[in-house]
């Protein structure tokens, strides 16, 4: 896969068209971005055969769902071993709860956004798979009150 994609104004219509909405059909699409279908399919193709268009999914509604509740967790751990580090990024990749995960720079180590039903299935997730992983030193939670914008 190239890393190197040349991204003209049509292909980065295409690409905002299918954010919005990844089942248009191609005919829809080609309408939209101002082609005909069968350039337009040749142009979503190479998107995805360079890896700039990475796939597809449904996205959730969070209530119907049961994972309402939204909490950015700060994470610092201890860092006192590369297999410390690699147990713990193995850990938080296996929870169904954790939608996001970002290793960051500054005084935490990990920003970890979860998504769960409510308050108490919060709690239950950070009592008991958070505390216990190896290397977890502080948790401060960050409940999330409105979503204003995303990129889902």
């Amino acid at each position: 896969m190239s890393t190197s994609v040349k991204l003209d104004e049509v292909d980065q219509a295409i690409l905002y068209h299918l954010s919005l909405d990844g089942r248009l059909s191609n005919v829809d699409l080609a309408a939209r971005v101002g082609l005909t279908p069968a350039p337009c399919l040749r142009r979503v193709k190479r998107l995805e055969e360079s890896g700039v268009i990475a796939g597809y999914r449904a996205r959730l509604d969070p209530q119907s769902a049961g994972r309402a509740f939204c909490v950015y967790m700060a994470v610092e751990i201890t860092m006192t071993s590369r297999e410390i580090v690699e147990q713990f990024e193995a850990a938080i990749s296996s929870f169904r709860e954790v939608t996001e995960a970002r290793r960051v720079y500054g005084g935490v180590d990990y920003i970890i956004r979860v998504d769960v039903a409510d308050g108490n299935a919060y709690q239950r997730f950070q009592d008991e798979k958070m505390y216990p992983l190896p290397g977890v030193h502080r948790i401060v939670s960050h409940p999330t009150m409105k979503l204003i914008k995303s990129s889902d």
